[in-house]
C-alpha cells in the first residue's frame, strides 16, 4: 500500500461569492481520522446544486431569487447573506472543501475502526449525525458543508456514514469510482422524497427537473416502486428521460404545464399489480419538485385530494404562492425532505448492489478543471450527473 503523503491537492472554498471563490491548492494538509473515523483516498466526486448554493449563500434567508452560479449581492437580496449562508441557516467556516459524494478506498482507520476496511472501495452517507443522538436532525451535518468533503484527494468521514460497495469476497462491481459516485447525494434526496410519501404502485408521480441529478434519480426509483411517471424537462431531452423509465414526458416550455400534466397522467395505463389497463383519468397522487418557482402554484392545484407534495429543491426560486385553501380544502400532505434517516441511504446502497439502477453519467471532468466543469454543471444542459475525477 502506497504511503500517505502529507500534504494533498484540494480545491477550497474560500467564501461566498462567485467562481473565483474556488481555489485550487496543492499544499493543504492530509486529515488524520480520529478513533471514529476513516480516511478515504477520494477517486471521484459528483456536483451538485447544493455545492453552487453554499457556495453563493443561496440559502441565506436574505435570498428570495432562483439558483445562480455568481454571488449574491445587494441587489439581490433582502440583507446580508453570510451569517445564515449554509443550508442549516448559520454560517459556514472557510476555507471549506466542498463535494457531498466521494467515491474512493479506505487507506488508514481511526483507533477503535476495524483494519478490514483498508482496501475497500466506499461510498459516504453525507449527512453527519450525532453519534449519541442520531435521530434529531438539529445536529447533523453534511460532508463538505458542516465539514470538508470529497473535492480533494483524501477525506475523513466517520466509519459509520462509510459503506463498502463492492463484495468482500468477490469481484468488485462493474461500475467506476465516477459512476458510483453519481449515487449518494441526489439519489438519497429522490430516495427520501419518495420514502417520506410512501410512494408505491397505485401512484401517478410527477417529476420536475427530470433530466437533472436528483430528478434522474426519482424517474428510475419510482419507476423501480411501480409508480407511473409523468416526467417534466425540455422536449430535447426527452428520449433519455424515457430511456430512464418515465411514461409521459412533458415540456416545461408548455404554456399551460399544469393542463399538461394532467393530459399525460391521463394518458397512462394503470401499472398497479392487478395487471389492469384502467386509464389513470388524470390524476396526480404525489408531484415531486426539486424546481418551485412560478409553477409551484397550478402544478399544486391538479394534485388529487388526499396527494402528496414532496420536494429537496426550489432551482426556479424559493418564494412561491400557496393558496391554504388548496392545501386543507384537499387534504393535501407536504413533504419537505432534507435529513433522512439511516435506512434511505441503506436502500440505495442495496439497489446499486443488485443492479436495479443504472447510474447516469453526462460528463467527467478532471479536478484542475472544476471551474469549467461548474460552468457546464449550472448551464443545466446535460441529463443526469456530472463528476468530477480526483488525480
Amino acid at each position: 500500500m502506497s504511503t500517505i503523503p502529507e500534504v494533498m491537492t484540494a480545491l477550497q472554498l474560500v467564501g461566498n461569492g462567485g467562481p473565483e471563490m474556488l481555489v485550487l491548492r496543492h499544499d493543504v494538509p492530509v486529515p488524520v481520522p480520529a478513533d471514529d473515523e476513516v480516511l478515504v483516498r477520494v477517486r471521484a466526486c459528483a456536483m451538485n446544486n447544493t455545492d453552487v448554493n453554499t457556495r453563493v449563500g443561496w440559502y441565506s434567508k436574505a435570498v428570495t431569487g432562483a439558483t445562480a452560479t455568481e454571488g449574491f449581492t445587494a441587489a439581490d437580496s433582502v440583507g446580508e447573506v453570510a451569517d445564515d449562508a449554509a443550508w442549516g441557516g448559520s454560517g459556514l467556516a472557510f476555507p471549506r472543501i466542498q463535494g457531498a459524494d466521494p467515491c474512493g478506498e479506505v487507506v488508514a482507520v481511526g483507533a477503535t475502526v476495524d483494519a478490514d476496511l483498508i482496501g475497500r472501495r466506499v461510498l459516504a452517507d453525507g449527512w453527519i449525525r450525532d453519534a449519541d443522538d442520531p435521530s434529531d436532525r438539529s445536529k447533523a451535518g453534511y460532508l463538505g458543508s458542516e465539514r470538508d468533503g470529497g473535492y480533494a484527494q483524501y477525506c475523513v468521514i466517520p466509519v459509520r456514514n462509510v459503506y463498502p460497495i463492492d463484495p468482500a469476497d468477490g469481484p468488485p462491481l462493474d461500475l467506476t469510482d465516477a459512476e458510483l459516485a453519481s449515487f449518494p447525494c441526489s439519489w438519497a434526496t429522490a430516495e427520501h422524497m419518495l420514502t417520506r410519501p410512501a410512494v408505491g404502485l397505485s401512484d401517478t408521480v410527477v417529476v420536475t427537473g427530470a433530466s437533472g441529478g436528483v430528478g434522474s434519480a426519482l424517474v428510475q426509483l419510482a419507476s423501480l416502486r411501480g409508480a407511473r411517471v409523468v416526467a417534466v424537462t425540455s422536449a430535447a431531452k426527452f428520449a433519455a428521460v424515457y430511456a430512464m423509465g418515465a411514461d409521459a414526458c412533458v415540456d416545461r416550455a408548455t404554456d399551460d404545464l399544469a393542463a399538461a400534466v394532467v393530459e399525460a397522467a391521463a394518458s397512462l395505463a394503470d401499472k398497479g399489480s392487478d395487471g389492469g389497463s384502467a386509464l389513470a383519468s388524470g390524476r396526480v397522487d404525489v408531484l415531486a419538485d426539486v424546481v418551485g418557482g412560478p409553477d409551484f402554484a397550478p402544478l399544486l392545484e391538479v394534485v388529487r385530494r388526499g396527494g402528496r407534495y414532496t420536494t429537496a429543491g426550489a432551482i426556479a426560486g424559493p418564494i412561491v404562492d400557496l393558496d391554504l385553501r388548496t392545501l386543507y380544502l384537499n387534504d393535501l400532505e407536504l413533504f419537505g425532505c432534507t435529513v433522512y434517516e439511516p435506512p434511505v441511504f441503506e436502500a440505495l446502497v442495496a439497489y446499486i448492489q443488485r443492479g436495479e439502477v443504472y447510474p447516469v453519467v453526462a460528463a467527467t471532468w478532471p479536478l484542475a478543471d472544476f471551474h469549467a466543469a461548474q460552468e457546464a454543471f449550472t448551464a443545466k444542459s446535460h441529463v443526469g450527473a456530472m463528476v468530477v475525477e480526483i488525480p
